[in-house]
């Protein structure tokens, strides 16, 4: 199994409109045939912890089977649209892997 968290800084000038577009156009990856679960939010409403980081936007976290499932969704047509329609929209953008 690997898990992939994508965490998106969206620009502070983006409208609501544009926010809520940005939103909806992750909703599609949960699709890919590649993915076995997919869960999309903003940062939850916790107790401020020296430990928590919740300066992001929205995350998306993905689940493949293997790395080579990861991969293939990586160059996967609907990804790279994602990628194409929506980086701009963005200001930083992290990543964090594990298996």
């Amino acid at each position: 199994m690997l898990v992939h968290t994508v965490l998106f800084w969206l620009r502070e000038d983006l409208t609501e409109e544009e926010f809520k577009e940005f939103r909806r156009g992750l909703e599609p990856l949960r699709s890919i045939v590649y993915t076995k679960a997919a869960y999309v939010g903003t940062p939850a409403r916790t107790e401020e912890r020296p430990t928590i980081d919740n300066t992001y936007s929205v995350a998306i976290t993905l689940i493949f089977e293997n790395i080579a499932d990861h991969d293939s969704y990586q160059i996967h047509p609907m990804h790279k649209a994602f990628l194409n329609r929506f980086k701009t929209y963005w200001t930083k953008v992290l990543i964090y892997d594990f298996d």
